[in-house]
């Protein structure tokens, strides 16, 4: 694009980028998808922990049960697997054998902070090593790390086990993701899991097509954050001609597909109960479409993220369930009308997620101070 047409793109301002990204992200209206279409369409959910995959379709799909994300998930239709950005995410299947090979290249980077400890290691050896004993069984990383430093004991054996994720498609078994269930982390490689080898990687320009549909519209930085992949610059070029773009208010050029829903910034947004680290709020270099900039940095403390509150489409409270009470924690004042939309919506997604038990609505205190 030459610098006079960068310049004359349109603008999309911040509610206009709101309304857009909780489209593609089902958020601004709940979606008939089941739960495996959702988790094709949105490219995987971010599943640090259990729960918050559960939540996160809570939130966006309707009729939504535990249940439907479970099942396709014992059946090994979804899985859980490290991939985006280095974390774990659940997938579907296909997405799982084409996606991983994609951001190997980060993986390999990853690997770099572990040289020290991996001195004398021969890499493709011990990946060889490291699948044959969790194609054996499924194992666990400490299981896999005392087996691996056995074989290496000159070794640091965190890197070992490091090596051994980087290295290889290692999926978590179930029980592990089962709404209800409890079970350790333990690993097979995906292959192994999934009864089938493994595919070539997603082609780069097929994947930001993907992102696009699903995060929309974006910058290439956008994009990277949220794959964790450097050098695309290339692909979008390449893309330039099947795309349309934008501008944002800050002059930054943002691509986008044709056809992709892009809703009047009036349109209404209601209330919306999200999990930690959710999609929406980790994938995009500039976060200010779903975060207002005051309140940047107040949905997570050291280590610990919090579960957030949508009203109006933008991030304006954290939540948690504490015994017998959803426990509500908006950043600044809410009108009488969102106030009791917020309580509709946490009562519908109780009846979704927790039917059957007790709890109570309260506004008041989720961080520590």
């Amino acid at each position: 694009m030459t610098p006079k047409a960068h310049t004359t793109a349109p603008v999309l301002g911040t509610r206009a980028l709101n309304r857009a990204t909780l489209a593609r992200q089902l958020l601004l209206r709940r979606s008939p998808l089941t739960a495996e279409a959702a988790v094709e369409h949105l490219v995987g959910l971010q599943a640090q922990n259990v729960e918050p995959p559960y939540y996160a379709l809570a939130a966006r799909l309707d009729g939504f049960t535990p249940d439907a994300l479970a099942e396709p998930m014992a059946a090994r239709r979804v899985v859980r697997i490290v991939t985006l950005r280095s974390t774990i995410h659940t997938h579907t299947a296909d997405d799982c054998l084409t996606l991983r090979p994609l951001v190997q290249p980060a993986r390999d980077r990853e690997l770099t902070y572990f040289r020290k400890g991996l001195q004398g290691v021969d890499l493709d050896r011990l990946a060889a090593r490291a699948r044959e004993l969790v194609e054996e069984e499924p194992r666990t990383m400490k299981q896999l790390r005392e087996t691996l430093s056995a074989d290496w004991p000159n070794a640091d054996p965190r890197a070992l086990s490091v090596a051994a994720r980087c290295r290889l498609p290692l999926v978590q078994v179930t029980p592990r993701g089962l709404w209800g269930r409890s079970g350790q982390v333990t690993l097979t490689t995906a292959e192994h899991w999934l009864g089938r080898p493994a595919e070539p990687a997603a082609a780069p320009e097929a994947a930001v097509l993907r992102y696009l549909a699903a995060f929309g519209p974006a910058s290439v930085k956008d994009m990277q954050t949220w794959a964790g992949l450097t050098r695309l610059r290339e692909t979008f070029e390449r893309l330039r001609p099947r795309l349309v773009t934008f501008r944002d208010p800050n002059g930054v050029e943002l691509f986008d597909l044709p056809d992709a829903p892009r809703p009047d910034p009036d349109t209404p947004a209601a209330p919306r109960f999200l999990p930690e680290f959710d999609n929406l709020v980790l994938s995009h270099a500039d976060r200010t479409r779903v975060v207002p900039a005051e309140y940047r940095g107040r949905t997570a403390q050291g280590n610990q993220s919090y579960r957030t509150l949508l009203v109006d489409g933008f991030v304006a409270g954290v939540w948690a369930l504490r015994d017998d009470a959803l426990v509500v924690e908006p950043f600044g004042p809410l009108t009488g009308a969102q106030r009791e939309e917020v309580g509709a919506e946490g009562e519908r997604m109780l009846r979704a997620l927790h039917p059957g038990a007790a709890y109570d609505i309260r506004f008041g205190a989720v961080l520590r101070r």
